[in-house]
């Protein structure tokens, strides 16, 4: 296994993603995943609005983007999965390179900007799996999109996945889309949840809504979101997405690192987030991500007020081993 990560490494970081997802999945086809991480109950489940988790650890959305990989990411011991983000058109991203590593730190700067093949390709994966666990499905806007046309992407993701989620997450949080961060501006925001809500009503959809923030903004804007989240009956927030505050990374200034910030430096500003959504809103549900990979930062999530919490750098950097090692 150490091999294994050692030679993945030599590979640049989107190629070696790419690969390892490709490997999960054969081994998977040929049931050695399962023997190694057979279906068991660790930790602590968790109900919420009918979803039953068997642990309160996750997958955050970005790691499998169209769906590809449901079932050989559950057969790992996750208690869900979150997929996407995903956008109504197949979009290339930003231009590469775009993920940078720094494996001193626990850290990974990306740019990627909602690279997809689009939300009916999704679905068609999503209708093909056999995995019986929790599913999030995360949803963007085009790069493109702007005004009623980005609140439009939207809605017809939201309309496309809701048959088949068990739970929407709303990114209005991404570095990497132009002006998407926008949508934390309560002019912007309100028209989005205004129209949310009335596609949640025509389309029935009875299960939860999570909206992912940034941790970037102050605390008077996220408090008029958590006002207005409170006043559309959203279900939770997920705390948080990456943060393009780079104070906590030493780096030599090799790349020009525009993008996102994810992994052990994005720990404390994540928290921060977490803290100040628990303090407005105790009842609110919070997913918290960033920063988790050691059983102390998983359990400062739950102690700030997170019922779940969710991983992505971690697992990136040290496979399924670090499910076990959060969850034991």
């Amino acid at each position: 296994m150490k091999l294994a990560f050692f030679l993945l490494r030599l590979l640049p970081p989107e190629k070696s993603h790419f690969v390892a997802l490709n490997a999960l999945k054969f081994f998977y086809k040929l049931k050695i995943i399962q023997f190694f991480f057979p279906y068991k109950d660790s930790g602590t489940s968790f109900s919420f609005k009918g979803l039953k988790f068997k642990n309160r650890l996750g997958i955050a959305a970005g790691l499998d983007k169209n769906g590809d990989f449901i079932d050989p990411l559950g057969a790992l011991g996750f208690g869900f999965i979150e997929i996407g983000t995903v956008t109504p058109l197949a979009q290339p991203g930003n231009s590469k390179p775009r993920v940078f590593r720094f494996s001193s730190q626990g850290a990974i700067v990306n740019r990627l900007g909602f690279n997809n093949k689009g939300v009916d390709y999704l679905v068609n994966r999503i209708k093909s799996r056999t995995y019986k666990g929790v599913l999030g499905i995360n949803i963007g806007a085009n790069k493109d999109s702007e005004g009623q046309k980005r609140i439009d992407d939207y809605i017809e993701c939201f309309s496309k996945v809701c048959p088949y989620a068990d739970y929407i997450a709303v990114n209005i949080s991404s570095p990497n889309t132009p002006n998407l961060r926008s949508l934390h501006l309560e002019e912007n925001f309100l028209p989005l949840f205004e129209a949310l809500s009335v596609a949640r009503n025509e389309e029935e959809y009875t299960k939860p809504i999570f909206i992912k923030l940034s941790p970037d903004e102050d605390k008077k804007i996220i408090s008029v979101i958590l006002d207005a989240i409170k006043e559309y009956e959203f279900d939770g927030v997920i705390t948080s997405n990456t943060t393009i505050n780079k104070d906590n990374l030493s780096y030599s200034g090799r790349h020009n690192l525009d993008g996102g910030l994810s992994g052990k430096p994005l720990l404390s500003k994540s928290n921060e987030l977490l803290k100040i959504a628990h303090s407005h809103n105790p009842n609110l549900l919070k997913v918290g991500v960033g920063g988790v990979d050691s059983k102390e930062s998983f359990n400062s999530k739950l102690d700030l007020g997170a019922s779940l919490v969710q991983i992505y750098t971690s697992f990136i950097y040290h496979g399924p081993e670090i499910v076990k090692r959060l969850l034991s």
